[in-house]
């Protein structure tokens, strides 16, 4: 795949683009003043070739373009990969138009998004001879699987100003996140030291090496549990000892052993003593007590009662005996019968004028609370046995609630002697039903269960290692680096040739996969890019390590692009802020003209195999170098020439 033209369009809908046409299979030089354009064109292809961001500059570019389009030649036809400037940050929108030789830059009004750089990519893989294959990282990577297609294949192909002066980096986008891993995944592919069966072998090594890991973890697992259920077997053993369910035990028992002393141990049923007699008895003398209490309780308040009134009565007749002693001092009036006359004076005997009845009252008045100190005197005996009685009564009701409470007592005891009994029984109900638990867990498949486990991990273990001896027999980093040392041919060659700084004295000069960077080759020991110092040097060493790559990928027909877009190649022999190079007398012109040649010769070698689109300051008299222009971005006729025409700014 070569490129044949580039197209901007208007945004206004103009019918005539600006277009910049390619020579295919020779070197390409777009030369002219600082800020032109001249940069955005690599970035331009670029979008172009699928990417979702064009990353072009607001002004001019941004600002006045509608589409990009890209006219390539693949296989024995053409194809146009035109793209909308996006609305946002980025799109994925496409058109694409496949055709024969004819087919060419279309007018504006035929622009419309038909596909998206999911096809774009899927198409140029395919006419490329990209073989549809997705790259599985190694097991444990932490990175994600990916389709091989040409986005990995352009990174191969674009060298920016700021990446071609890079001493740290050689590829495209390197320093960008995940880029470099991409480049070292795919380098090997592309160099034809892996393919699709090699990735494809490498993918089932790394599940083999998986399932023989999750095997590893299930046998293990398997042998944990089987440690962990004799563990329990033989502590269940002695717990049924101890409770009495096993006579016996061996210190140290078998599987099979085990099993049957544990099933023994289940077979034993343990009489439960029942307690229901014992419930209806305590019932009984709680009632008992309750009634007793209650009896006693009334015992007591009718003593009280009792007493109570004998404080009464004793009061009572303690007042009667004061009032009759008091009465009877009238004794000396002498006794008076009933009928006795009140008209005579009790004293003197005399007749009285008026009547006097005060001495009968005094008289009947005596006689009154001599009979009621009599009458109480008699209920004293009588309220005295009655005390003694209510007495007896308390005292065998509380002899009872005695006896009641020694019997509650004793009952209690014989309780407590049953909890103690039915803990035993529900302690050996637990260890039986442990017992169970673990009769029914282990099953007499165990043993079956891990002598399967280590046939399955054994099966796993043989197919990892022949895959493994496959990949071993594959060798992709010694395919691989056998390559680089063919294309280091070529670099140490060209390196001399420049006449670039550590070359002469280096055995080779070569691109180290692990590194991503140039190295070189001595005797005194590996000499990184890093270590080289001047822009020159390092611009160089990128040139030729590009130039032999893609001479590798021409002479052993690799899906490759064969084009190589570089981006201000002579920077390091201007000062960094030049506006035409031409106006420099004191750059380093033979320099510049030996990388020149360099690049047209390596072109030309390839008999149309490479295209080489330089974009650059210098504008060379030389023939070769003049023939080589497809643009020239200097005033002409004092108007500015660029790559966004001046009517399009005005």
């Amino acid at each position: 795949m070569q490129l044949l033209a580039l197209a901007l369009y208007h945004r206004d809908g103009r019918p005539d683009p600006r277009v910049i046409r390619f020579r295919p299979g020779a070197l390409n030089i777009l030369t002219g003043e600082s800020e032109t354009g001249k940069s955005e064109v690599l970035d331009i292809v670029d979008y172009c070739l699928g990417r979702k961001q064009p990353n072009l500059p607001d002004e001019p570019i941004d600002q006045t373009v509608g589409w990009y389009a890209l006219l390539v030649s693949v296989d024995s036809g053409r194809m146009l990969l035109a793209r909308p400037r996006p609305s946002g940050a980025s799109t994925t929108q496409a058109m694409i138009r496949t055709g024969d030789d004819t087919l060419d830059i279309p007018p504006a009004q035929e622009l419309h998004h038909n596909t998206n750089i999911a096809a774009i990519r899927a198409e140029l893989s395919a006419r490329l001879g990209i073989e549809d294959f997705r790259f599985q990282p190694p097991t444990g990577a932490a990175r994600y699987p990916f389709d091989v297609s040409i986005a990995q294949a352009a990174l191969l192909c674009f060298q920016k100003q700021n990446e071609i002066a890079n001493q740290n980096a050689l590829f495209h986008r390197q320093t960008e996140g995940g880029i470099a891993q991409t480049i070292k995944d795919t380098l090997p592919y592309f160099l034809g030291a892996a393919g699709p069966e090699q990735a494809l072998r490498r993918h089932q090594l790394g599940e083999a090496l998986r399932a023989q890991r999750a095997a590893e973890r299930k046998l293990d697992d398997a042998a944990s549990r089987r440690a962990g259920a004799d563990a329990r077997t033989s502590g269940l053993l002695r717990l049924a000892e101890n409770e009495g369910l096993l006579t016996g035990v061996p210190a140290v028992a078998d599987p099979h052993q085990t099993q049957t002393l544990l099933s023994q141990a289940l077979e034993v049923s343990p009489a439960l003593t029942s307690t229901l007699e014992l419930t209806d008895r305590r019932h009984d003398l709680t009632q008992e007590r309750r009634t007793l209490r209650e009896q006693w309780q009334q015992l007591t308040e009718a003593l009280a009662l009792v007493d109570r009134w004998r404080a009464e009565g004793q009061a009572f007749t303690g007042e009667l005996h004061l009032q009759l002693d008091r009465l009877q001092t009238l004794n000396l009036l002498g006794p008076m019968s009933d009928g006795q006359d009140t008209h005579t004076c009790p004293m003197c005997r005399s007749r009285l004028e008026t009547p006097d009845q005060s001495s009968a009252d005094i008289h009947q008045l005596t006689q009154h609370l001599a009979d009621e100190l009599s009458d109480a005197e008699t209920l004293q005996p009588v309220r005295a046995e009655h005390r003694r009685r209510l007495e007896a009564a308390r005292d065998a009701v509380a002899e009872s609630l005695r006896i009641n409470g020694a019997q509650l007592k004793e009952l209690n005891a014989s309780d407590d002697r049953m909890r103690d009994l039915q803990d035993q029984h529900l302690r050996i109900a637990h260890v039986q039903g442990r017992i169970a638990q673990e009769l029914a867990s282990a099953t007499d498949k165990t043993t079956d269960d891990l002598r399967t486990l280590r046939n399955n991990l054994d099966l796993a273990q043989e197919r990892a290692e022949t895959l493994q001896s496959l990949v071993d027999e594959d060798d992709v980093s010694a395919e691989t680096e056998r390559r680089l040392t063919d294309i280091a041919t070529h670099m140490t060659t060209w390196a001399r040739r420049l006449g670039l700084g550590q070359a002469a004295a280096a055995d080779e000069v070569r691109i180290s996969l692990s590194q991503l960077n140039v190295v070189l080759r001595r005797s005194t020991g590996r000499l990184s890019l890093t270590r080289i110092g001047s822009a020159k040097n390092w611009i160089g060493y990128h040139l030729v390590a590009h130039l032999a790559l893609h001479t590798y990928f021409i002479e052993h027909d690799r899906p490759v692009p064969r084009f190589l877009m570089l981006d201000q190649p002579t920077q390091a022999f201007f000062p960094e802020k030049i506006h035409d190079a031409t106006t420099v007398e004191d750059a380093d012109w033979e320099a510049v003209t030996s990388y020149f040649r360099l690049l047209n010769d390596v072109s030309q070698a390839s008999d149309g195999g490479l295209q080489i689109i330089v974009c650059d300051h210098a504008n060379l008299p030389e023939p070769w170098f003049q023939e080589a222009l497809v643009e020239n971005w200097r005033p002409r006729d004092g108007r500015r020439n660029a790559l966004i025409p001046v009517d399009w700014l005005e």
